[in-house]
């Protein structure tokens, strides 16, 4: 079991760009991936972007795809979102979770606090 702690939220006009960090403290496992998901005000939590921290593999999102890229520092156990064309429906409180193997948030075991997202003019 992990404790990641995610930073870089704020505000940001749209079209900008804002790049998210999460840093996690304690044992991860290499089989497992890393992920970011975003939960919108009244919303369920969605996912964005996965990586695995054996391969380095990705996948995201259509909503993001293109826009968003997923990178991390497994020496580090630091994962990080690049976050580029960004628009108003990518409003957000952004979540990193560590040691899961799916989309869905029900199988990631560490999650961090969240850090607000807010795209306006």
């Amino acid at each position: 079991q992990v404790q990641p702690v995610e930073s870089g939220g704020g505000l940001v006009q749209p079209g900008g760009s804002l790049r998210l960090s999460c840093v996690a403290s304690g044992r991860t496992f290499r089989n497992y991936h890393m992920a970011w998901f975003r939960q919108a005000p009244g919303k369920e939590r969605d996912f964005v972007a996965i990586i695995s921290w054996y391969s380095g593999s990705t996948d995201y999102a259509n909503s993001v795809k293109g826009r968003f890229t997923i990178s991390r520092d497994n020496a580090r156990n630091t994962v990080w979102l690049q976050m580029n064309s960004l628009k108003p429906e990518d409003t957000a409180v952004y979540y990193c979770a560590f040691d899961g193997w799916s989309r869905a948030t029900t199988d990631f075991d560490s999650w961090g606090p969240g850090t607000q997202v807010t795209v306006s003019s």
